[in-house]
């Protein structure tokens, strides 16, 4: 798929550097935005309308956060080939929907680590959830648009404006800035459990 419509995003976000801009943006094109937790309360303080991943997944957010999109409703909306008729009717007759934008960034762990959290505090701030939308989204740029960054935000929406979508070479480049991302992620926290 060369031009991407954007018609649900999944929004989950720790930094929230442009977030109400990128959301109204969104809101104003008519793309129904799913959220978790803190994300989501923003998001309804600004105004915009927002569905909740608990409401996606029939399941409520558990373990103090630690489980909330860890959930096939979520995943197959992220990692369905639109462009393969196997993937649709799966989709289809379990009554799943796509995503088509993925916009995440994860637990400050470096700041953690720089505020001298003890051990237990530290590993509260290792985001899995998080890694894990990056990554499925970034593997399938074919047919998802990750933004790992606010750096994304500007470029994506004067895409969408142009081009009524996204086109492949930017969900080709941000999902290779998104696997370098969790790879430098994974490294940090690496080296701190090493040196603990």
């Amino acid at each position: 798929m060369q031009i991407l419509p954007v018609k649900r995003a999944l929004i989950s976000v720790t930094h929230k550097d442009g977030l109400a801009k990128l959301a109204r943006f969104l809101d104003e094109k008519g793309v129904e935005i799913v959220s978790t937790g803190g994300t989501a309360r923003l998001l309804q303080e600004q105004g915009i309308a927002v569905t909740r991943v608990s409401d996606v997944t029939g399941f409520p957010e558990i373990l103090g956060g630690r489980v909330k999109t860890l959930h096939p409703h979520i995943h197959a909306g992220i990692l369905a080939d639109k462009d393969d008729p196997d993937h649709s009717g799966t989709m289809k007759e379990l009554g799943i929907n796509f995503f088509d934008l993925v916009c995440v960034n994860l637990y400050d762990f470096a700041r953690a680590v720089a505020d001298d959290a003890d051990a237990r505090e530290a590993v509260e701030k290792i985001d899995i959830g998080g890694p894990a939308l990056l990554r499925a989204s970034a593997k399938n740029f074919h047919s998802v648009c990750v933004l790992p960054d606010p750096g994304f935000y500007d470029p994506f929406m004067e895409m969408v404006q142009k081009k009524d979508g996204v086109d492949l070479a930017f969900r080709q480049e941000t999902a290779a800035y998104t696997f370098e991302m969790t790879s430098s992620y994974d490294q940090m926290i690496s080296r701190y459990l090493r040196k603990k």
